[in-house]
């Protein structure tokens, strides 16, 4: 079992940049890029990227914590075949957060300040 996850200098540079502005620490910012990533159809991509693994890295407990198998479910589901723990961790897991930062990311951006894009954040998905 893998105990750790590193993600891209991509992926790293966006936590940071977000951190920065919503003073939200990564580990939380990671949970919420995988419930917004979960939010969209289709497997995100495993790019060549996400392989690097060249920048942060986060302990599986600190990101997942007691609810590990709450986010094995939701992502497996989300995929819609059985998953080996393998690949549910650190593969697509990673993929759910890379996909879902971009998101968070260009939500940030398109809210303008840390109020709004937390009242969006609670509105997510809700009228779509």
């Amino acid at each position: 079992m893998i105990h750790r996850l590193k993600f891209s200098s991509e992926a790293s540079n966006i936590f940071k940049e977000l951190q920065a502005q919503t003073h939200l620490t990564p580990n939380i910012l990671a949970r919420l890029a995988v419930g917004i990533s979960l939010t969209v159809d289709g497997e995100p991509e495993i790019a060549e990227k996400i392989k690097l693994n060249d920048g942060l890295e986060i302990n599986r407990q600190t990101l997942t914590g007691d609810y590990d198998l709450i986010y094995k479910a939701l992502i497996t589901q989300h995929s819609r075949r059985e998953l080996a723990d393998e690949e549910y961790f650190p593969t697509l897991f990673n993929a759910h957060v890379e996909r879902g930062l971009t998101m968070l990311q260009n939500e940030y951006k398109y809210s303008g300040n840390t109020d709004k894009f937390y009242e969006n954040l609670l509105k997510f998905n809700l009228e779509g």
